[in-house]
């Protein structure tokens, strides 16, 4: 559903994606682990056209879209959920979901976003920053569903979240793979993401160090913790 070949971007002039080649298949949770300053950010904004490509491809089932500007990917069917939710404060669940929902037809309605997230159902009529950080992130969440994504890109969702919400969260991208979602899901660490991933791809400074499908990588973890720990070499005595 989305793939990327030699991908290089960056901020500024500088380049922090180095030739990265990356494919995530539809119905399935694609997890690009690395800590931070890797890149995974970085990444995430330059398929959904936030950052400039310098060089390289992006595909969106089997169309060029690396020259299009991020409206048109949006329209396309690539849906960013932004680390740190960036809902807007001073509307409510509602008009929040008003604001998202398309006027030309998508498989999501707010009718069925709040039948997969029912809290925001209980909390309609509440302001934004009235909300704790996981109902936020479900708002942030169904406002990208309500664009009417093939390809979700969620970074860092569970960023602040205590365990069992954060848990919650990843089991809500678990469920919209299965219903043929493509999901690339951004995380710092493992833990939880491997139990919900179809594929594990470990960033560093910008560069795939290790590509494993998720089975792999649950029965050998630490294959995924080695390739998150950089390797310091001591220094020579000199001659």
């Amino acid at each position: 559903m989305l793939e990327t070949h030699s991908l290089r971007a960056g901020h500024h002039g500088g380049t922090v994606l180095h030739g990265v080649d990356l494919a995530v298949g539809p119905s399935s949770v694609h997890a690009v682990l690395g800590p931070n300053g890797a890149g995974k950010t970085t990444l995430l904004n330059t398929l959904a056209g936030l950052v400039p490509v310098a060089s390289g491809r992006i595909g969106l089932a089997g169309t060029d879209v690396t020259g299009l500007p991020a409206h048109r990917r949006a329209r396309a069917g690539i849906g960013l959920v932004p680390q740190g939710r960036r809902v807007f404060a001073s509307l409510t669940v509602a008009e929040h979901l008003a604001v998202s929902h398309r006027r030309r037809p998508t498989a999501w309605t707010p009718a069925r976003v709040l039948d997969l997230l029912p809290r925001l159902g209980e909390r309609l009529h509440q302001r934004a920053d009235h909300l704790s950080g996981g109902e936020q992130q479900m708002l942030a969440l169904a406002r990208t569903l309500l664009t009417g994504p093939r390809v979700l890109l969620l970074d860092e969702p569970t960023e602040g979240l205590a365990p069992v919400i954060a848990a919650e969260v990843l089991a809500l991208a678990g469920r919209l793979a299965a219903d043929g979602l493509a999901v690339l899901l951004a995380a710092p660490r493992p833990a939880q993401v491997l139990p919900v991933a179809d594929r594990i791809t470990v960033l560093g400074t910008g560069r795939i160090t290790l590509t494993l499908d998720g089975a792999t990588a649950r029965r050998d973890p630490a294959r995924v913790l080695a390739a998150l720990t950089p390797t310091h070499r001591a220094p020579q005595e000199p001659r």
